[in-house]
């Protein structure tokens, strides 16, 4: 399968994902870990980014949100796995994880909520998983965190894979939990 991407969306993931990370940045007081899984091979960067929120950024992260920047304004199609067909959330999430740093990702929310590590909010970063209920029941959507309070999601029939903010008050009265799939 071949994907062609549009290079202003790829732009736009270049551009807006630097301009996102770096606003509060600062060298890491620590070296960044390695992420867990079948990784693509390569060389970390030679200075990680850090979160708005202070907390480090892996070279795995940044790789997942530079893919889903890349699939801004994606259709949504339920059960959907791939952008030329359209996205459901799980689809994104498992599309975005195999083509960003090779590691399978398989199920619905709930399935892939089960398989990450917990994680309190506070310590979210770039490229974990953000986990809400919105169809009265558990583990019902799940979005790609890509800091400062913020996700990508393919959202709802009729919808297009985009940005929220976790602080609107549909999702935050609707958020359950925080997963990561990578070493932490």
């Amino acid at each position: 399968m071949k994907i062609i991407a549009d290079p202003r969306r790829r732009l736009l993931g270049v551009v807006l994902l630097p301009l996102l990370l770096a606003a509060c940045a600062s060298a890491p007081d620590k070296p960044v870990g390695e992420p867990a899984g079948k990784v693509a091979s390569k060389p970390p960067a030679a200075r990680p980014v850090v979160a708005p929120s202070h907390i480090e950024v892996s070279a795995a992260g940044r790789e997942i949100v530079m893919y889903a920047l890349g699939l801004i304004d994606v259709g949504y199609v339920f059960g959907g796995k791939n952008p030329e067909a359209g996205l459901d959330c799980s689809g994104m999430v498992s599309f975005i994880f195999r083509n960003a740093v090779g590691m399978e990702v398989h199920g619905s929310a709930a399935d892939i909520a089960r398989k990450g590590r917990p994680i309190k909010r506070e310590e979210l970063q770039a490229g974990d998983l953000v986990f809400f209920n919105t169809m009265n029941r558990s583990f019902s959507h799940v979005g790609i965190y890509i800091g400062d309070d913020k996700f990508i999601h393919a959202p709802s029939t009729k919808g297009r894979v985009r940005i929220e903010s976790m602080k609107t008050k549909y999702f935050a009265t609707r958020y359950e939990a925080a997963r990561s799939l990578l070493a932490g």
